[in-house]
């Protein structure tokens, strides 16, 4: 595995505390607890791995919430196979 730096929420400025709020609320209501927070400040690795761009971290997360909103004509379901399939193609562990 590799590592990477990250910045812990905790000492993150307001630029990178605005983006994880605001991907936040993007993101479909599922997902508002984390399955896999960092032990420090519950957020996931995958965002904390983005904490040291916030300006990348907001865009990247923000298509994702905007491609899983509610609005669109997919249902959850519909929704959550064909991140599944991408997944698995991509042979992607979570």
């Amino acid at each position: 595995m590799t590592w990477i730096k990250t910045t812990p929420f905790y000492d993150a400025d307001e630029k990178l505390r605005s983006a994880i709020a605001a991907q936040r609320e993007l993101y479909p209501v599922e997902y508002a607890e984390q399955i896999h927070p960092t032990a420090a400040d519950e957020t996931s690795e995958i965002v904390a791995s983005h904490s040291l761009i916030p300006d990348a971290l907001h865009h990247a997360f923000a298509t994702f919430g905007a491609l899983m909103s509610p609005d669109l004509p997919l249902t959850r379901r519909q929704q959550e196979m064909i991140t599944t399939v991408v997944s698995v193609t991509n042979r992607c562990h979570y």
